[in-house]
């Protein structure tokens, strides 16, 4: 078993009547509330593997779990090893496992590929996303975060990946057009912060959630510790938070 009957009765339950792809997500996802958070739960020094853990996630490790739950409950297919495969095309470049390289490490590479697989359409740009482009180098100038890069073959193979993604031009909302165009926004689609930080291009995502006419976060917060509903609207989170400069909306398809 994949997950536990217990929490397939939850799934069931909170998914019933879903028929909007987006809905059904943020549905499954209401079930992991409370959820710990746990960072960095997929690094490590040795042979990469395709880790599935429904006890503890990192922010995105949350977004890929559920995007694959609820792609394999409308598949139509029983099986655990849709799951997989589901996790393994959306965690991985071109859906295959290749060493530490080819794990989609930054959101927008994510974005990239799982757009050219139709998972995933970047509506950024219908929402007055503005062209970014960004030197990413985070990963490779902090190898003390990423035991696998202390092998040179991985850190020079994920520092090709990086230029190629410097290389990209992406679109951002910024925090003062954000409350112009979040009415657009759906249940279950997916919210990346644009980090201010040097060499990095997302520092955050979750789900964005409906609560009446009020649109929030849904995501694993190490803030909280683990998976919530954000207090703050999600207008009003973005507004506070210093270190990101605007967001990136993808639409699960």
């Amino acid at each position: 078993m994949i997950i536990g009957q217990l929490q397939m009765k939850k799934i069931r339950a909170h998914t019933a009547e879903e028929t909007i792809f987006g809905d059904l997500l943020a549905g499954i996802a209401l079930t992991f509330l409370d959820v710990p958070y746990k960072e960095a739960t997929l690094e490590g020094s040795g042979r990469e593997n395709l880790v599935v853990n429904f006890r503890q996630f990192d922010c995105f490790t949350f977004v890929e779990s559920m995007l694959a739950l609820a792609r394999w409950f409308t598949s139509g297919k029983k099986s655990p090893r849709e799951y997989l495969r589901q996790l393994k095309l959306i965690r991985y470049r071109g859906g295959i496992i290749d060493g530490y390289s080819s794990r989609l490490h930054y959101f927008t590479d994510w974005l990239c590929d799982n757009g050219k697989k139709k998972i995933l359409a970047d509506i950024t740009g219908t929402l007055d996303g503005r062209s970014r482009r960004r030197k990413i180098d985070f990963m490779t100038k902090n190898i003390k975060l990423y035991p696998a890069l202390r092998n040179k073959k991985q850190w020079q193979k994920l520092l090709a990946v990086e230029k190629k993604i410097s290389r990209r031009i992406f679109r951002v909302i910024n925090k003062s057009k954000f409350a112009f165009c979040q009415k657009k926004i759906q249940n279950g689609d997916i919210v990346a912060f644009a980090s201010a930080q040097k060499g990095l291009d997302v520092a955050h995502v979750g789900f964005a959630f409906w609560q009446g006419k009020n649109l929030y976060l849904l995501h694993a917060s190490s803030k909280e510790g683990a998976v919530v509903i954000s207090k703050k609207t999600l207008a009003a989170y973005l507004k506070s938070n210093k270190n990101y400069t605007g967001v990136i909306i993808a639409r699960p398809l």
